[in-house]
């Protein structure tokens, strides 16, 4: 895509991406939810990022009208946010951004993107982090790009295999980006709860 910026693991991540995209896509649309896939999982990998204590009750609340799923969807939705938690966890860059199938339309998958990097930003301002933009050194730089992301676009002057390999070399840097954002930004998320009776020392 010529990109024009206007303005106990679970697998390979970037293998699921293509089929888990299609059913967190049916799950919210069963649903009735306020976003689509790109956007929901966005918002999920941004509020782990910023989060420690971020669940899935909260990130249903944040997507679906009532904040519940019941069934095929309640199941679908636990498993993405299972899976993305543990691949953000496991540090070896296991995590992808859950995009449509690479047979779709580039500009819809680019639109998609571009809503992807929206989530994350709303989910990083839905944490308990000060501003996460402010931090400087490299989270205010991957935040600045994923922003820039935000408005992309295809540039219909480029050749289709122009426009292919800057997709996915967008797709890349937002997959490494996110890793290293939620590596750098671990020391700022808040503790874990410490148990009943045990204070912290």
């Amino acid at each position: 895509m010529g990109v024009n910026r206007r303005a106990g693991h679970w697998g390979i991540m970037a293998a699921m991406s293509d089929t888990r995209h299609a059913d967190l896509q049916d799950a919210l649309l069963r649903c009735n939810a306020l976003t689509d896939a790109a956007e929901a999982h966005g918002t999920l990998t941004g509020a782990l990022c910023a989060a420690r204590s971020y669940s899935l009750r909260d990130w249903l609340a944040e997507i679906l009208p009532d904040g519940q799923a019941a069934g095929v969807a309640q199941t679908c939705l636990q498993e993405v946010f299972a899976m993305t938690r543990a691949a953000l966890l496991a540090g070896d860059m296991q995590f992808a951004a859950l995009l449509p199938a690479d047979d779709d339309a580039l500009a819809v998958r680019t639109a998609a993107l571009a809503e992807w990097c929206q989530g994350i930003l709303y989910g990083l301002g839905s944490g308990r982090l000060q501003d996460p933009a402010a931090l400087g050194g490299e989270v205010s730089e991957i935040i600045r790009d994923f922003t820039a992301i935000t408005q992309v676009d295809v540039d219909p002057d480029d050749t289709a295999e122009a426009s292919e390999e800057a997709y996915t070399e967008l797709v890349e840097f937002v997959r490494v980006g996110t890793q290293l954002l939620f590596e750098q930004l671990e020391p700022l998320r808040e503790p874990p709860a410490a148990p009943a009776g045990v204070p912290f020392h």
